[in-house]
């Protein structure tokens, strides 16, 4: 008789993955109960709520997008848990009601407490002769010349409103003759969404709320019968035509198409007329967009506003990073630093800055000869773009591969292009299947009659202001076997010369997966000769199914899995006979948790001084395995080594103030504290990192070791 398959209950691939499109819901959910943690200021609960929306906006604008095309076409692509694009929109819709109208409540809360604490978002009554004075003469000079009513009749075609538009429609009466009229006002969204009337305490009014209010002023011989706000949502992801001959050129016409992409989300103000409704639905050619009727305030991420209200009372205490003692020790010279030994420095609790010092250093130096680097994100305001500028201006020979893919900030990548070409940097985009979003600066040096290089890798972008909330890991070192590895990468991206032999470096979409399930394997051959088989990860999605299948083959092996997983993981973890040693928790705090690292703890407990310790750029994804030219690096050397392993993995580990599990049924469980509280982001705010320290390492006792006995 055959022997019992433990997982044959698991075979249907609903029961062995969580659909990726309802576990970020499940993250952004995450994000919204922050909103309602009173251990966090009033005014960064309202940021909470703020950062929701508009990750729900992107959410419809692109992952939407994509399966309502998909359905529109009749394919039948099936997600990895088995659902069709049809059955995962139902699904989606259904939660993403359940999500907004939960937002609203949130906002509900929030908006009495403001007015509590002297932030008032106010209606349309009044607020004194002298505040009332004021917003009327406000509306008059500031809005009212730039509103253009548009009368809704068969002789004024129904205008385009672009993505995320916000309109009024007003139903009118003339007094004259007792006509019916329709008129839409769009806002514009050169005008902010709220007006903060002056004085103390802080008060604001929506500007949907101030038009309406002096609407007999906008309509004079006219009566409003009745109004209502909407807003629409549109398809904004940019495909790549294969045939694309100039790719800055498609990119640039692309843009321009995207504002006027299908209409995917159309959220209307709840009780506006049911003929308006269906006036909208097909003026807007909406009736294959997913109609969301909105009991509250529409377009959720417009309270971000509010928040930069000057309360400081209100948000988290200022703080202001360290820079890594290591580069002042050797007086700010950063090449003499990382020369002398291997460098990791922990965003944001370590300032960018040394980051834009490396590169400021190397075009100011006139033993440099070659500047290469990667751009995902730069940033409006790039000091990184500046030193390239700088450097190419002083004769350097400097290369910058330029993602033009990086979604919503293509323009803003097209401009710094422009500007780097300019100053005769040699500016290329890489490939047109493949988004270029590994990480890498590399700086060449002549050094007594040779040359030396340095390198810079990064988990994140180099992006000056989100390394001041992400959570990321620099690395610098001048290894040369790195430094020959980073070079022919920059060849494969720049001339496509497929790299032969790497000696340290993994990349994708070459052998990226590939290096990840070895490493997978070995952990399991070392728990079938008697030795332990561990296994720590950090990212921020799961969703690969080949990577889950082999961690849950690792499981049943009896390797031991912790998953520190921000958004979206389709893994289904704690499942008896298919992943019971497998723990995923995910990290939603202050800072947003960004770095990619993988731990194997080769034949010993993690963690140890043997353990593989490797950091990446890539998410474990389909697209960054396949699509995507990613990173993996081992750390060698011992203090960069411990300090990734025994300080960021083990406090992540242990954190239990901002921290979910999930659980076999795909509900995340907030973790208690319990007696033995541990904030991961308190901790490194207030210890010092081992690598950046130097000799003041030695001098000092001050930095706590962790231990993982804390979990729980």
């Amino acid at each position: 008789m055959a022997e019992a398959d433990p997982s044959a209950s698991m075979t249907l691939p609903g029961e062995r993955y969580f659909n990726r499109e309802l576990s970020w819901l499940g993250f952004n959910q995450r994000v919204l109960e922050e909103a309602m943690n009173p251990a966090h200021p009033l005014l960064e609960r309202l940021r909470f709520l703020s950062i929701s929306g508009a990750n729900l906006d992107e959410f419809f604008m692109v992952r939407v997008a994509g399966l309502k095309g998909q359905q529109l076409q009749d394919v039948d692509l099936r997600s990895a848990d088995g659902m069709t694009p049809g059955q995962q929109l139902a699904a989606i819709e259904a939660e993403a009601d359940r999500l907004m109208s939960a937002q609203q409540l949130v906002w509900h809360a929030l908006h009495a407490a403001l007015g509590a604490a002297g932030i008032d978002v106010v209606g349309s009554g009044s607020m004194g002769a002298k505040a009332d004075d004021w917003l009327e003469n406000h509306f008059l000079n500031q809005v009212f010349p730039i509103l253009t009513p548009q009368a809704l009749d068969p002789a004024h075609p129904f205008p385009f409103i672009p993505n995320q538009g916000l309109s009024i429609v007003f139903d009118l009466e003339r007094l004259s003759d007792k006509q019916p009229v329709r008129e839409l006002v769009m806002i514009p969204a050169t005008l902010n969404r709220f007006v903060r009337i002056p004085g103390s305490p802080a008060r604001y009014m929506a500007l949907e709320a101030v038009i309406r209010r002096f609407s007999d002023r906008l309509f004079p011989g006219y009566k409003v019968k009745d109004s209502g706000v909407f807003r629409v949502i549109r398809d904004s992801d940019i495909e790549i035509e294969e045939e694309a001959e100039d790719l800055v050129r498609y990119f640039r016409s692309a843009i321009k198409r995207r504002r006027r992409g299908r209409v995917i989300r159309l959220e209307i103000e709840q009780g506006i007329p049911e003929a308006v409704e269906e006036m909208l639905q097909d003026m807007l050619q909406g009736h294959e967009s997913v109609i969301a009727e909105v009991d509250g305030f529409i377009g959720i991420g417009d309270l971000s506003v509010i928040v930069d209200e000057d309360r400081p009372d209100l948000k988290f205490e200022p703080y202001a990073p360290r820079f890594p003692e290591r580069i002042r020790e050797y007086g700010g010279d950063c090449f003499a630093a990382i020369r002398a030994k291997d460098i990791v420095v922990h965003h944001p609790y370590e300032s960018f800055d040394v980051v834009v010092a490396f590169l400021k250093q190397a075009a100011a130096d006139p033993d440099v000869v070659a500047i290469k680097q990667t751009l995902y994100r730069a940033g409006k305001q790039s000091a990184v773009i500046r030193a390239l500028i700088d450097a190419a201006e002083a004769g350097k020979s400097v290369t910058a591969v330029v993602e033009l893919k990086a979604r919503f900030d293509e323009e803003q990548n097209l401009l710094w292009a422009s500007a780097l070409e300019r100053a005769g940097v040699q500016v290329v985009y890489g490939f047109i299947d493949w988004k270029t979003h590994a990480k890498i600066s590399m700086v060449v040096r002549r050094e007594s009659d040779q040359f030396r290089t340095y390198c810079h890798f990064g988990t994140g972008n180099y992006h000056p202001v989100t390394a001041r909330i992400y959570t990321d890991l620099s690395f610098f070192t001048a290894d040369p076997r790195i430094g020959r590895d980073a070079a022919a990468l920059f060849n494969y991206i720049t001339g496509y010369v497929e790299p032969q032999h790497l000696e340290l470096l993994t990349m994708s979409p070459r052998d990226l997966r590939d290096q990840l399930s070895a490493l997978i394997d070995a952990e399991i051959d070392h728990v079938r000769a008697g030795r332990p088989g561990s296994i720590w990860a950090k990212m921020n999605s799961l969703v690969d199914p080949a990577i889950i299948e082999k961690l849950y083959a690792a499981s049943n092996a009896g390797v031991q899995v912790d998953l520190i997983i921000r958004g979206i993981c389709c893994l289904r973890p704690g499942v008896q006979g298919m992943s019971e040693n497998i723990r995923v928790k995910s990290v939603i705090g202050r800072f947003l948790e960004h770095s990619r690292i993988a731990c194997f703890g080769n034949g010993k407990e993690l963690p140890n001084n043997g353990a593989k310790v490797l950091i990446s750029s890539a998410d474990w994804m389909p697209r960054n395995f396949d699509r995507r030219v990613e990173y993996m690096l081992p750390i060698e050397n011992a203090t960069v080594h411990d300090q990734v392993l025994d300080q960021v993995m083990v406090a992540n580990l242990i954190d239990n103030e901002q921290s979910w599990e999930l659980d076999c049924d795909g509900r995340y469980r907030r973790l208690e504290p319990g007696d033995k509280p541990f904030n991961l982001h308190r901790y490194f705010m207030t210890n010092p990192s081992l690598s950046g320290r130097g000799a003041a390492l030695q001098k000092s006792d001050a930095v706590p070791k962790l231990s993982l006995r804390r979990r729980r």
